[in-house]
C-alpha cells in the first residue's frame, strides 16, 4: 500500500531549506518519492494521503539512555513518541531491550549517524510541531505513533 505523507513543509535533514507543501511517498518500508505534493500526489494517483500540521523530516536517533518506562516494549515506544527509530547500542544493553527493539523495527546503532530522507531509502519519517515535539512517527513505514 502506498501512502503520502503530506505537511506544511518538508526536510529531507533536518539542516536542509524546507519545501512548503511537500510530501513523501512511503511504499512499504521504503521512501518512493520526495517533493511537493501536487507532484507526488500527480505520481502516485489513488495514494491515500495524511496530511500533517509542522515539519516533517527523517526521524531522529536517540542518542541518550532510553526513557523510564515499566518495560522494555514500554521504553521503545516512549522513544517511538519523541520521533526517533533508532537508538544507540550503549543504551540498549540488555537482551530484553534489544529484542523489544527489533520486534518493532527500531534499529540498534553503534554510533549515531545523520538522518536523511533518500529515495528508496528505509521510510523513517518523524513530524514536529513549531515547538519541536513530535506530532507523528513513522518506523520503516509504519505509523507508530500518532499525537491525539
Amino acid at each position: 500500500m502506498l501512502t503520502i505523507h503530506a505537511a506544511e513543509r518538508v526536510r529531507r535533514t533536518w539542516d536542509s531549506a524546507a519545501l512548503e507543501g511537500g510530501a513523501v511517498a512511503v511504499e512499504g518500508g521504503r521512501v518512493a518519492a520526495v517533493g511537493p505534493l501536487a507532484e507526488v500526489a500527480e505520481r502516485f494517483p489513488g495514494a491515500r494521503v495524511r496530511r500533517w500540521p509542522g515539519v516533517l523530516g527523517p526521524a531522529r536517533v536517540h542518542e541518550g539512555p532510553l526513557p523510564d518506562a515499566p518495560t522494555p516494549r514500554e521504553q521503545v515506544h516512549a522513544v517511538l513518541k519523541l520521533g526517533a527509530v533508532a537508538v544507540l547500542a550503549e543504551y540498549a544493553g540488555s537482551r530484553e531491550l534489544r529484542a523489544a527493539a527489533e520486534r518493532n523495527d527500531v534499529a540498534v546503532l553503534e554510533r549515531a549517524r545523520p538522518a536523511a530522507l533518500v529515495d528508496l531509502g528505509r521510510a523513517d519519517l518523524a513530524v514536529l510541531d513549531d515547538g519541536g515535539a513530535c506530532i507523528a512517527t513513522v518506523c520503516a513505514g509504519r505509523l507508530v505513533h500518532r499525537r491525539r
